[in-house]
């Protein structure tokens, strides 16, 4: 394919320490991109196609690898460094656990040689591997691109989140994440808890009850409530209500309205109840919070 016009990405990158990191990328437009990252061959790389598609170029372009919306893709080389070159097709979505084969073998110490990379024998080949992504992976890549909560434990919640993903993906028991999960085995069900999430949130001054909200996606009210709780880690309202405070705290910031503006503009129709909401949420009212970051 002709490279010169396709557009540059990068990467949102958290780094747990220094030899762990989790790479999340989105191509929301309507073009090709690539997404370059130097990575040494002391890494091994597990990437995790969510949406989409991509397709990894090594070698200057002699050797490639496609990777199919719905699978990951294992690449580990301890002969040679394994820079990512990504094209990236139209609205696809990347999530990328990197971590060093030293870290990796740390975590497991003699257990290690049921996984086959990294038994004695295989620890110093090449190794790829592609497969599909399972429910329960699915619901873990889900939750980290749908991060919601104080951005000072951002590295924390990653960090547990990336050691839940490499267990997820090792367990070589792959069958029970299904039995343990059944209705996200359907796909069209995940898709009516997102449409559910962003209904919500549109409507987040009028929020349609859950009785309405489950008759609105078309799924039944347990599985409602089940199923965004397993992909969104917390009930319908109580994430309704950090979105909120969140809206809240950033319109404060901004400095272009009054406490009260804000409180509507959430839906609070009166201000005592937002102020209330606030604090329960921060510690701090509405008013206190505004002279703390002016």
């Amino acid at each position: 394919m002709e490279l010169e016009n396709v557009a540059k990405g990068s990467f949102q990158e958290t780094q747990i320490d220094p030899n762990f990191l989790i790479l999340i990328y989105q191509n929301d437009s309507a073009s090709t991109t690539i997404v370059e990252r130097e990575i040494d061959s002391s890494f091994i790389q597990f990437h995790f196609c969510l949406k989409g598609g991509g397709k990894f170029i090594f070698n200057k372009g002699r050797y490639a690898l496609d990777i199919l919306e719905e699978n990951s893709l294992l690449l580990y080389n301890p002969q040679q460094n394994l820079p990512i070159h990504l094209e990236m097709q139209p609205n696809a979505t990347l999530v990328s656990i990197l971590i060093s084969i030293k870290k990796l073998h740390a975590l497991f110490s003699q257990e290690a040689d049921y996984i086959t990379f990294l038994s004695g024998e295989n620890k110093d080949k090449k190794y790829y591997q592609d497969s599909k992504i399972s429910p329960s992976i699915a619901i873990v890549l889900t939750q980290l691109l749908n991060y919601n909560l104080n951005a000072s434990i951002k590295n924390l919640y990653f960090k547990g989140k990336a050691y839940e993903l490499l267990s997820l993906y090792l367990n070589r028991n792959e069958d029970a994440d299904i039995e343990q999960c059944p209705f996200l085995v359907d796909e069209s069900n995940v898709i009516k808890i997102r449409n559910a999430k962003d209904i919500v949130i549109a409507r987040m001054t009028d929020p349609p009850t859950l009785q309405e909200l489950s008759e609105e996606i078309g799924l039944n009210l347990k599985k409602l409530k089940e199923g965004f709780k397993q992909i969104y880690g917390d009930s319908v309202f109580s994430f309704l209500f950090d979105y909120k405070m969140e809206v809240a705290r950033k319109l404060l910031e901004s400095g272009d309205h009054n406490v009260n503006e804000v409180g509507a503009k959430v839906g609070y129709s009166s201000s005592s109840h937002f102020i209330s909401a606030f604090k329960k949420k921060y510690g701090t009212t509405p008013k206190k919070y505004i002279q703390s970051v002016g």
